[in-house]
């Protein structure tokens, strides 16, 4: 088992250094370059100033000395200048003397994320605060999402070719087939909007929601949206976190009931389980101590993958409830071409995505102990 580990572990740092050095490539292009130094100069700049910024910012130095800096791997880039000298490993304009005593790698390695573009602050920060709001949104949807589809699964397993086999598959296809931002929309305009009536959860604007600042992103809302977002950012409770977690479990709920339905019918017909009903053992022995874990082996790949999914497939949900999560995250640093963020969110992803393959990998074998890892 140490010795799996170690060669998949050498396997994701090959893939994440592949795939991290395909995701720098792209937001390097020139293009990219050119959109960066105008948003942050001028958008009138003319191009010698917009060469004069990428020279002076160290983007124009080839691709695989940019990559090695930012990993950390090779010394940051120094230039001097009239006014100073600056570099990737300096903070501001300095002195030579001060230039001298400042660290030679800064990249990922030692922990410099770098700078964001957009919102002036370190980007380790600002996934760290993005990473943990949208892990509290995971922990609620996976304790939501994984019982109640294991439970639906089994039910409709156990009950092959039934009105509640039937019954529950649909529920399962209707739920998979229904986006988030559907479904998300209804939840609101149903149970928050004071047109329909049920006002279930607050969706009033109040005075407060609506001198809000323009960051926020939800002037183009109606009044009943605005005092339900508001409430999600600034004091997330039971009553307006409820509408985002249960929209998120019902999209990734049918995929795992429908495999598990799969799983526990197959395993059903076994013959050992047949023997074990001929013998007389009782049913729900047969299901709890013989069924459940064998049929659990390939639900639990879906399930295992469904973290990824909801790191980085909650971006459609938390933009849809101005959730200021890691997919908000995505969206704007995506949207404002912030290289720097970006970067740090493609890391963050490429990791958690290798890590949970592994994890979904060493799970096998407890699962099925007739699974040998060599």
């Amino acid at each position: 088992m140490g010795l799996f580990i170690l060669r998949r572990s050498a396997v994701m740092i090959l893939t994440a250094i592949c795939l991290t050095f395909i995701v720098f490539f792209l937001t390097n292009l020139y293009p990219n370059l050119e959109k960066l130094a105008k948003t942050q100069g001028n958008f009138r700049m003319s191009d010698e100033a917009v060469t004069s910024w990428l020279t002076k910012n160290g983007y124009l130095q080839p691709l695989p000395v940019k990559y090695g800096q930012w990993l950390g791997v090779l010394p940051g880039w120094v230039i001097d200048a009239d006014d100073g000298v600056t570099g990737r490993c300096i903070t501001g304009t300095v002195s030579p003397k001060v230039a001298e005593q400042a660290a030679s790698y800064c990249g990922i390695i030692q922990g410099n994320w770098g700078q964001s573009t957009v919102f002036k602050d370190e980007v380790g920060g600002i996934i760290a605060a993005r990473l943990g709001r949208t892990g509290a949104l995971m922990f609620w949807v996976m304790l939501l999402m994984v019982p109640s589809a294991l439970v639906v699964g089994v039910m409709a397993g156990m009950n092959e070719g039934s009105k509640t086999d039937r019954t529950l598959s649909t529920f399962s296809i209707i739920t998979t087939a229904t986006p988030e931002y559907v479904s998300g929309v209804i939840f609101i305009a149903v149970f928050a909007s004071s047109a329909v009536g049920l006002k279930w959860f607050k969706g009033t604007a109040t005075q407060a929601a609506k001198n809000m600042p323009d960051d926020y992103g939800i002037a183009w809302l109606p009044d009943w949206m605005v005092g339900f977002w508001y409430r999600v950012f600034e004091a997330p409770t039971l009553e307006n976190f409820l509408l985002p977690v249960l929209t998120i479990a019902l999209y990734g709920m049918g995929y795992i009931a429908r495999m598990t339905r799969a799983s526990m019918a197959e395993v059903m017909t076994a013959q050992y389980i047949r023997t074990a009903r001929l013998k007389g053992v009782k049913f729900s022995n047969i299901v709890m101590k013989h069924a459940l874990r064998n049929a659990l082996i390939a639900p639990f790949t879906v399930i295992m993958l469904q973290i990824p999914w909801l790191l980085n497939g909650v971006v459609i949900v938390e933009t849809l409830f101005n959730y200021k999560g890691f997919g908000w995250a995505m969206v704007q640093a995506a949207g404002n071409n912030d290289i720097e963020l970006l970067l740090g969110v493609s890391v963050v992803s490429v990791m958690v995505v290798l890590a949970t393959q592994l994890i979904s990998d060493i799970g096998y074998v407890y699962l099925n102990p007739r699974i040998r890892i060599t």
